[in-house]
């Protein structure tokens, strides 16, 4: 590559969830080189700064650098603990209506 050319871009896509149940997505064309804090800049993506991100699922740092066809993803935080909220479904639900065995046929031995 000549000096003072620019390099090949990457295609890349960010998305993020501005509410539940709702995903927004951008593609872009960053030049070669480019880091996920920059697609963050180039998207517009909201609440991109807390550093709450990811390429393809995995958690990524601002300075990684994107390559062809990555997809960056911003994460909101949770507003439940999982396992609260697990543990709270489980005692309105009841011993007895939940869980592996819940629906054992009549006569069945305890735990087949």
């Amino acid at each position: 590559m000549a000096p003072g050319r620019p390099g090949p871009a990457v295609m890349v896509t960010v998305a993020w969830s501005p509410a539940p149940r709702q995903v927004q997505e951008v593609a872009l064309n960053l030049p070669a080189g480019a880091t996920v804090r920059a697609a963050l800049e180039a998207s517009g993506a909201p609440n991109a700064g807390d550093g709450r991100v990811g390429v393809w699922g995995r958690k990524a740092a601002l300075d990684q650098p994107l390559r062809e066809g990555d997809r960056v993803e911003v994460y909101r935080a949770l507003r439940v603990d999982p396992k609260l909220a697990r543990r709270e479904r489980f005692g309105r639900q009841g011993a007895r209506g939940a869980g592996l065995f819940a629906q054992r046929r009549p006569g069945a031995k305890p735990g087949y």
